[in-house]
């Protein structure tokens, strides 16, 4: 199985959003991250809120949800932010949904890699080591 999340950077908590919220990572090539970046901040009006060589989080406009452009996986995905990785993982298997990476540790908290019964692929992770926090200007 593929790790999922940005590399080790140094992180620290943020009041910015409540867990539990969804995210959604959108992929972008290496060399379209400085696009996706002038596209979603300049043209969308949305926030810088962390970056790391490989992807950057922006704040999606009156939600708690963010936007990531990165460059470390080909696909489109959903990310649901939720409480416990490790409990939503056992909870969504429980229900009829399937591991395609378990529980795995991420700068950031706890990753799983889900696929519904549908065969959608949903990307859980927790937020419990804090956010990523980047230099606003950049």
């Amino acid at each position: 199985p593929s790790r999922i999340g940005p590399p080790a950077v140094n992180h620290q908590s943020s009041s910015r959003a409540k867990s539990d919220s969804p995210v959604l990572a959108h992929a972008l090539s290496k060399s379209r991250i400085p696009a996706g970046l002038d596209f979603y901040r300049g043209a969308m009006g949305q926030s810088l809120i962390w970056r790391t060589p490989t992807a950057a989080g922006l704040q999606m406009a009156d939600s708690a949800s963010e936007i990531v452009v990165q460059t470390e996986r080909p696909e489109l995905e959903a990310n649901l932010s939720v409480t416990s990785t490790d409990a939503a993982a056992a909870r969504f298997v429980e229900a009829g949904g399937a591991l395609i990476a378990p529980p795995f540790d991420i700068p950031i908290g706890r990753c799983a890699v889900m696929k519904d019964p549908w065969g959608n692929r949903l990307v859980m992770l927790d937020h419990s080591r804090g956010r990523l926090r980047t230099n606003r200007s950049r």
